[in-house]
């Protein structure tokens, strides 16, 4: 029996798709908002973070 055999089995299982993309979308925009809104400054202070790491690791 193939897999979706099993999900057509499951009442009301077409929901959890859109629920899926709906959360996707309300993420997606709230990131692409901030972006567009957020400060230079901060946005160049936290990129560069990885680069000013002054502590030297050896593994």
């Amino acid at each position: 029996m193939k897999f979706i055999n099993y999900l057509e089995s499951i009442a009301g299982v077409s929901i959890y798709p859109m629920a899926s993309l709906l959360i996707f979308s309300v993420f997606f925009v709230f990131a692409a908002f901030w972006a567009f809104r957020a400060d230079r400054n901060m946005v160049d202070q936290i990129s560069r973070i990885p680069l000013d790491n002054d502590d030297t690791q050896s593994l």
